[in-house]
């Protein structure tokens, strides 16, 4: 499990909430890779007047005045559209779809063509920030040109050179303070002990699993009046921390007697997972895995709750029984095989102790951030490895990718066209190889930019 996980990206910045995304438009040789490497500060988004050379790299990773953002060169995207005014607002458009700010750059010694026009009008429609960088201004008479950059509408022409990095400074503030502050992640540990939600079908060991972590450490909180109908949480000292079983009242008295108390019961469990931030699903090792197993196994999976999976009486499983119960695990769990497993027996307190790593490890998981400029370059790997399959003379590609949420991680994937389910699972598995994700579902979202009918 790699080890970046929710403590610090590589450029610098803590990992609080989703990086905005600055994306930079502008025609070719307009000198937007030369001020890409002034706003990362360093040398990576290769300058050479080859066309297309900027199209590997996409996103970098920049900090400014302790502020993390990341930056977007549309550079070579879409290099099959037909005319430069098309492909450049082509380019606007994929841009100010994904970006929470727009860097328009513009060569003041030039002024405005054609492709400028068509991506003014793509900036004006979107109504996302737009700062407006007049480049290559290396003198006083560029400067007078610069400010006739004020009739396109976009607001201020800040003059800047590329290659001096006179005035990168300011236009780096402007870029600030149009960009959305990132939101503080709520912080788990804010919250008090970190949620668990104890569930399995009745009868296979849920109670004796919960006494036997209790011991004789057992708070009980919020016992409001008992009833079954209140949610009853329990306090649990595991591993030197306190731990909040959610729900237990279910597991403590059940309600055999109720009529319809199926429908309570698995009612009971969505709302305990619900209000969880770990399931620990207990499956009974001794029998095989049954509809109802799947069914609540199903419902942690798309509650994108983090799962460890808890195979209780253990004591049980003969030589045999092993046998046939790793062939069900490998057939029937398939979908939650990145759950950390433990193989316990409660009764007794027989391995319950690895109870706790495995919480830590989906936790962990179920938090991981992966910054966009790794992202990226490990897609881009992967891609140019194993690439799309072409589909009726298409070949979906995936543009830029950036991760916008955890708990659970959940990434947006802008791509040429719709990818296969069979490739996404591939992507999910090639993710979880390479950054972790242990104990976690991933959700991946796809943005499809289909292109204009002419």
């Amino acid at each position: 499990m790699s080890e970046q996980s929710h403590e610090h990206d590589h450029s610098g910045a803590a990992a609080t909430g989703p990086v905005p995304v600055l994306a930079v438009v502008g025609r070719p040789n307009v000198g937007k890779s030369t001020l890409v490497n002034r706003i990362i500060g360093r040398r990576e988004a290769v300058v050479e007047d080859r066309p297309g050379v900027t199209r590997d790299r996409v996103s970098y990773d920049a900090v400014w005045n302790g502020r993390a953002f990341t930056v977007v060169d549309t550079g070579g995207w879409d290099p099959d559209a037909r005319g430069l005014a098309e492909r450049i607002a082509g380019q606007a458009e994929v841009a100010v779809s994904l970006a929470d700010a727009v860097m328009f750059v513009v060569d003041a010694t030039v002024g405005i063509t054609d492709a400028d026009e068509a991506v003014v009008k793509v900036l004006r429609r979107s109504g996302k920030p737009v700062v407006l960088a007049a480049n290559k201004v290396d003198d006083q008479r560029t400067e007078a040109e610069a400010w006739g950059l004020w009739n396109l509408g976009l607001g201020e022409p800040l003059p800047v050179s590329g290659l001096h990095g006179r005035g990168s400074g300011d236009l780096l503030d402007a870029v600030l303070a149009v960009l959305p502050e990132p939101p503080p992640e709520s912080d788990p540990q804010a919250g008090g002990p970190r949620r668990i939600a104890l569930v399995g079908k009745p009868n296979v060991g849920k109670s004796s699993l919960l006494n036997r972590l209790a011991g004789e450490e057992r708070v009980v909180v919020d016992d409001v009046a008992g009833t079954t109908v209140d949610p009853v949480d329990e306090l649990v000292e595991l591993g030197g921390r306190t731990w909040r079983f959610v729900d237990t009242a279910g597991i403590r008295k059940r309600v055999k007697e109720a009529s319809g108390h199926e429908y309570y019961a698995s009612l009971r469990t969505s709302t305990a997972i619900d209000r969880a931030e770990v399931a620990v699903m207990v499956i009974n090792a001794g029998e095989s895995i049954s509809e109802q197993d799947l069914r609540i196994v199903q419902t942690i999976r798309e509650s994108g709750r983090a799962m460890v999976l808890a195979f209780n009486k253990w004591d049980l499983v003969d030589e045999d029984r092993r046998y046939y119960l790793e062939r069900e695990y490998e057939r029937d769990l398939v979908q939650v095989q990145w759950a950390p497993r433990v193989n316990i027996t409660a009764a007794t307190g027989r391995h319950v102790d690895k109870l706790v790593p495995a919480l830590d490890r989906a936790l962990t998981g179920w938090e991981t951030r992966v910054s966009t400029g790794n992202l990226n370059g490990f897609l881009g790997r992967v891609v140019a490895e194993h690439p799309h399959p072409v589909r009726s003379g298409k070949q979906p590609r995936i543009m830029f990718a950036t991760q916008v949420g955890t708990r659970p991680p959940t990434f947006v994937l802008f791509t040429s066209g719709k990818l296969d389910a069979g490739y996404e699972r591939f992507l999910e598995r090639r993710l979880r190889e390479e950054f972790g994700f242990e104990g976690t579902p991933i959700v991946l979202q796809q943005r499809v930019r289909e292109k204009r009918k002419r």
